[in-house]
């Protein structure tokens, strides 16, 4: 899968409401970058994935639950406030 249009789809499928630009860099690599649509207030950029580790089903999924985990565990997740 190294088509950016279904790779997109296919974050936006996963992450929704969030929606997902791609961008294949000069070096061959992606930055992925989840974002509010409305607002534009970015959740998560993540830069020089490999776009050969994406090419099957099995490395889609892995990027998946590696975006999942790093959108999950980012500061800008975590409650500044002690509930």
């Amino acid at each position: 899968m190294t088509h950016l249009a279904p790779l997109r789809a296919r974050l936006e499928t996963n992450f929704a409401p969030l929606s997902c630009e791609c961008n294949l860099n000069g070096d061959g690599t992606l930055t992925i970058r989840l974002y509010h649509r409305e607002s534009g207030e970015v959740d998560l950029v993540v830069s020089g994935m490999s776009v050969d580790s994406i090419r099957s089903e099995e490395g889609l999924a892995k990027l998946i639950d590696e975006l999942r985990y790093e959108l999950h565990n980012t500061p800008l997740h975590r409650s500044s406030d002690p509930a």
